[in-house]
């Protein structure tokens, strides 16, 4: 049976300054453990600790830039552009070009703060 999201879910998000989080489908707003999709509105200056996850990525910009950085990389995605980023592999996002970012988060399984592995120190 489909299933109609009225309003994605705002949860609380890593990094400073705070970055806005709607959860359209996923573990909090759907009960849905193997996928999340979610949009990310993201102020300039904002960054978050590096994160291991045990799940797969995927990221499309609507609009502005998004910086990750990888153990080997930093990539800047652009406005039309999209990252995959597999599990298991460090990263750290952050939007320090004007006017930050908008993008779409697309996690398989679906995000958890129990499995992104954020760094501690």
């Amino acid at each position: 049976m489909a299933v109609l999201i009225q309003a994605p879910v705002v949860i609380r998000a890593a990094g400073t300054p705070p970055k806005k989080i709607q959860e359209f489908i996923g573990r909090v707003s759907s009960s849905t453990s193997d996928t999340s999709v979610a949009r990310m509105i993201s102020p300039q200056g904002w960054s978050e600790p590096g994160q291991t996850p045990d799940f797969d990525e995927y990221t499309i910009v609507l609009k502005g830039a998004l910086m990750a950085e990888t153990r080997q990389d930093s990539h800047i995605i652009r406005e039309g552009q999209a990252l995959i980023a597999p599990q298991g592999e460090w990263i750290r996002y952050s939007t320090p070009f004007d006017g930050g970012a908008e993008y779409i988060s697309v996690c398989i399984p679906a995000f958890s703060g129990d499995t992104v592995h954020r760094d501690t120190d």
